[in-house]
């Protein structure tokens, strides 16, 4: 069995390691050797502050989110949605609607019409015009 060494710490200080060491290690040998080896494997001091936090970091991406589904609706309203309408409709096989032609009046209102006619009078039978 190893060696115990005391420390003094302040009342405080020991009270928030005793319950940081409770939740999260067996014993308070192990919390404090995790601790120190925390420190050394990163490289960094206990004096730093490592950026933002989680919850910043979160918020930060929810608001690029947001941001970034803004921007594909608008380009689903503005361009996707009319491009795939135009592409459908090309596709779309419909029977062309059978308009009359449209012709000039003049051909349209022809009538057989007898332009010249004989007078009666003057119309001689077939014997007649064999005499002549």
């Amino acid at each position: 069995m190893d060696s115990f060494i005391t420390i003094r710490f302040k009342r405080k200080t020991a009270k928030r390691f005793q319950e940081f060491s409770k939740m999260h290690f067996k014993t308070h040998t192990e919390a404090m050797e995790s601790i120190l080896d925390f420190f050394l494997y990163n490289e960094i001091s206990p004096r730093e502050k490592l950026g933002p936090t989680g919850r910043t970091i979160e918020a930060k991406l929810l608001k690029r989110i947001n941001a970034v589904i803004a921007i594909m609706r608008d380009v689903e309203k503005t361009q996707t949605k009319p491009t795939v309408a135009m592409l459908q409709s090309l596709f779309v096989m419909e029977e062309p609607n059978k308009k009359p032609l449209i012709v000039e009046k003049k051909y349209a209102e022809e009538k057989k019409e007898v332009r010249f006619r004989e007078i009666e009078s003057t119309r001689f039978t077939n014997e007649e015009r064999a005499k002549r």
